[in-house]
């Protein structure tokens, strides 16, 4: 077992005489009425009712008064907790602290983004390149988009030079956005907005303009209608958007659904790579140097994920597990880019591999059971030093441009927050160059990463994060976290609700299952399609490890995922419901037979595998689809559903027909709430007060639900 020694700073807390663990007072919940249909679709000769399609149009008057009502019901139910304001105060006073990014040099200036404290939207500032930081000013400030801060500010990207920025933004949180461009010196902005952009990069050639991508406007709500035929475009300065140029897709023959373009920093090259799903891509290269010259193929599959990380003339730079589960490093030249001809340059090893480049150097992250170990490399594959890191944890970014000799990192585990530092790439040297503001001290708290085993014997690492000298009495309120899907590997981070609920004597457990990407390819493959029971498998054996080892039991635990996470949770409280006290799916993926049916779902069949792809198929996905498994007679653990009235990733229909078959199928008194944000979509760019408010709720209703009548530890106003 690795134990990693972390901290907390000294809190204005004033511990309660005792925990008051009394039975807590049923909250009388009157639930909306919720019509039902007689939708029925049939798949290969079986029937399956749908008694809730109606609530998938989001432009119906009847669904926006069912959201309201629900909305009344849920707000009625979180008004009575009578800790709810307490948590709420708590939250806004330790998030209110500066938090200040690392600095980058884009021309003449340097740029760097900070938050004053509680700022919906982090302001991005500017001084004169080789200046004093105390000297910037207010570049960009997304706050003056819309009052409330639901207008947020997503990519930006500056022209070679510098002088131009383009930029995009996002209504209400939806995958939506519009582009702007605007002159540095100026901050005028000097076209009309590119409007109708999605999933997009923004890759500049020169100055004169820069490639982006995005898909048709569908038929339909443009928050919920299909969308899956990604398209990549160029855009020239001082033109209009309707003549900007097709550069790739929208052939029927050749349907990608994510397709994305960068340019080389040398100009020379432009890549595209196309996708059919979440994983795996073909990648394309085109000589920019050489006037009408063709795309040539790099890979013509998509049984990899491969990427060009740099080139040096035609010596070309990839990353690619093609061949390689853990990510290795190959180098070929750009005349003969095919496999064949591939060296390679940082071969696999038994960890996973991801990389990035800066001061001339190339900086190798290895996840060794989710912590980061980092080596450099030089240009010709030489080992220059292991960077030396401040503990276990995570290690992020060492990006920068060629020419820039100092590079920055930042680190952070679960209970240390972010410490931003700079490299200088020549001599290795690391130092602080700014500390987290928050008034935590991590030497209050410790974390430390255990091994359980799940059903079919795989060991799963898991880091569980509390208070120090907790006693192990079953009785201490925990959430346990998990994703385990896609790829995406939970690696430890610092977060202020996490803090405030360890404050609070929470547990906060974050099991790394399979189907993430901590252990490679083989590991995500291990949970995907008609393997998918074995991240259900690894969460619930997670659960058991936690109140087998006394950390808590039944009446203590939350299950608690996003996303793909929220299906974890939905499907896990589908199959287990006595496993834990309280619930909280947030923005899931809900409906298993429907969900490639709405905006860019389709992309996701390589984890999922669809309905409609064969019997065997259909019959999986509905044997655990959450929708479809709701059964009555059934105590469900107290459920909060959680989702944004603009999420346009994973539809908020599936969270709508979820809550709607709870509360018709509910036995007992545990609630089934569904708390509707508006303006909000699946999480990017929500405005710090509405992050707030929403951690207030489902902590609040998370400790009255294991019958906390008060806070375990008072907070001292």
């Amino acid at each position: 077992m690795k134990k990693i020694a972390l901290t907390f700073f000294s809190l204005s807390l004033l511990v309660a005489c005792g925990n008051d663990k009394t039975e807590k007072k049923d909250i009388v919940v009157s639930y909306p009425k919720t019509k039902t249909v007689d939708t029925i679709d049939t798949y290969f000769g079986v029937e399956v009712k749908d008694p809730y399609r109606w609530l998938e149009d989001d432009r119906s008057a009847e669904t926006e008064a069912w959201v309201k009502a629900e909305n009344v019901a849920t707000n009625t139910y979180l008004d009575q907790i009578p800790f709810r304001e307490a948590l709420k105060n708590r939250l806004s006073k330790l998030w209110n602290y500066e938090k200040v990014s690392a600095p980058f040099n884009e021309g003449d200036y340097t740029y760097f983004y900070k938050n004053d404290g509680l700022q919906n939207q982090s302001v991005l500032y500017r001084f004169k390149k080789g200046g004093d930081s105390k000297t910037a000013t207010v570049f960009l400030d997304p706050n003056t988009f819309k009052e409330d801060g639901t207008v947020s500010l997503g990519a930006i990207s500056f022209s070679k030079n510098g002088k131009i920025l383009a930029y995009t933004i996002s209504e209400g949180g939806s995958d939506w956005r519009k582009i702007l461009i605007m002159d540095v010196e100026s901050k005028e902005i000097i076209e009309d907005a590119l409007i109708d952009v999605k999933f997009t990069q923004l890759s500049w050639y020169k100055n004169e303009g820069f490639y982006y991508s995005s898909y048709d406007k569908p038929n339909g709500s443009e928050l919920s209608a299909k969308t899956d035929q990604h398209k990549v475009y160029y855009h020239k300065l001082g033109t209009v958007q309707s003549t900007d140029e097709l550069i790739y897709g929208g052939t029927p023959e050749e349907k990608h659904r994510y397709i994305y373009a960068n340019v080389s920093e040398d100009n020379k090259y432009l890549f595209i790579s196309p996708r059919v799903s979440t994983s795996g891509n073909k990648l394309l290269i085109k000589d920019l140097s050489v006037p009408n010259s063709e795309f040539v193929s790099i890979l013509d599959h998509t049984d990899s994920d491969t990427g060009v990380l740099e080139n040096e003339g035609s010596k070309l730079y990839l990353v690619t597990n093609l061949n390689a589960p853990n990510k290795k490093i190959v180098t070929v030249d750009a005349a003969n880019p095919k496999p064949e001809h591939w060296v390679d340059f940082i071969p696999e090893t038994e960890h996973v591999l991801s990389i990035s480049k800066g001061g001339g150097y190339f900086y190798a992250t290895y996840m060794v059971d989710a912590i980061s170990k980092v080596k450099q490399y030089d240009y010709s594959g030489k080992f220059i030093r292991d960077i030396e890191l401040p503990g276990l944890g995570t290690a992020s970014g060492f990006g920068g441009k060629k020419e820039e000799k100092t590079n920055y990192f930042s680190f952070t585990n679960y209970n240390t927050p972010v410490t931003t530092y700079a490299l200088n790439a020549d001599s290795g040297v690391v130092e602080v160059y700014r500390k987290s503001a928050i008034t935590f001290n991590s030497d209050d708290f410790e974390s430390h990463q255990v091994f359980y085993t799940s059903k079919d014997g795989t060991k799963i690492p898991m880091i569980i994060t509390h208070k120090k000298g907790l006693e192990l009495n079953g009785e201490n309120p925990t959430i346990l976290y998990g994703y385990g899907g896609f790829n995406v590997s939970l690696t430890p981070s610092f977060s202020t609700p996490n803090a405030v609920w360890m404050e609070q004597g929470g547990i906060y457990a974050v099991a790394n299952l399979r189907g993430g990407g901590e252990y490679g390819k083989a590991w995500h493959d291990a949970g995907t399609q008609q393997k998918k029971q074995n991240v259900f498998d690894d969460f619930i054996a997670a659960a058991e490890y936690l109140k087998a080892q006394n950390y808590t039991s039944t009446k203590y635990l939350a299950i608690r995922g996003g996303s793909n996470g929220g299906l974890l949770v939905g499907a896990t409280m589908a199959q287990r419901p006595d496993l834990a006290q309280v619930a909280l799916p947030a923005v899931g993926v809900l409906d298993m037979l429907r969900y490639h049916t709405f905006t860019a779902g389709a992309g996701w069949a390589y984890d999922y595998g669809t309905a409609e792809d064969n019997k065997a198929m259909f019959e999986y996905l509905k044997g655990y689809s959450p929708v479809h498994n709701v059964k009555p007679g059934v105590e469900y653990p107290a459920t909060l559903v959680t989702t944004g009235d603009h999420d346009d990733r994973v539809v908020p229909a599936h969270s709508f027909k979820f809550a709607a078959e709870l509360q018709s199928k509910q036995t007992g008194s545990n609630p089934t709430l569904i708390r509707i944000e508006t303006d909000a979509g699946h999480g990017a760019g929500t405005p710090i007060s509405k992050t707030i408010e929403q951690y207030a709720d489902i902590y609040g209703f998370t400790l009255f639900n294991m019958g906390f009548n008060k806070l375990p530890v008072a907070i001292e106003e």
